[in-house]
């Protein structure tokens, strides 16, 4: 099940900003990069985004071709990521911009949806995107 529209990073200046400007958190399958939402800083250069007031998370997924060569097993591991954040947004603050770029271990282990979840769980809690923890 794909993210709503609402949820989804789409253009490359957002993906830019999110990896100049954002945090960063790591696990054993991941790479999150997190940006705050823009409340009193200065505004960023990629002014289509930071004009909106607080608006949904939005979510990115970063995958290469170093994780596997073959573009099914590489969309297997996005589906379930996209199906695991789609447990997830219910409890997450709005406003957020966050990228996730898979390691090449997230293949090898043969990872299941479960254990995404629990892993993608941790690294928002580590990175205060959960709701109470901003």
């Amino acid at each position: 099940m794909a993210l709503p529209k609402a949820n989804r990073l789409k253009s490359r200046k957002d993906f830019q900003a999110v990896f100049r400007e954002g945090i960063r958190r790591h696990s054993s399958h991941f790479i999150l990069r997190a940006l705050r939402p823009s409340s009193s800083k200065k505004p960023s250069l990629d002014t289509a985004t930071s004009d909106k007031p607080l608006s949904s998370t939005q979510f990115g997924v970063s995958i290469s071709t170093k994780v596997s060569k073959r573009a099914v097993i590489r969309n297997r591991i996005k589906r379930q990521i996209t199906a695991a954040l789609h447990d997830l947004l219910p409890k997450l603050s709005p406003g957020w911009r966050v990228v996730i770029v898979v390691k090449p271990t997230a293949a090898e282990s043969k990872c299941v949806s479960q254990q995404f979840l629990q892993e993608l769980e941790q690294l928002l809690v580590k990175a205060e995107v959960f709701d109470g923890h901003s």
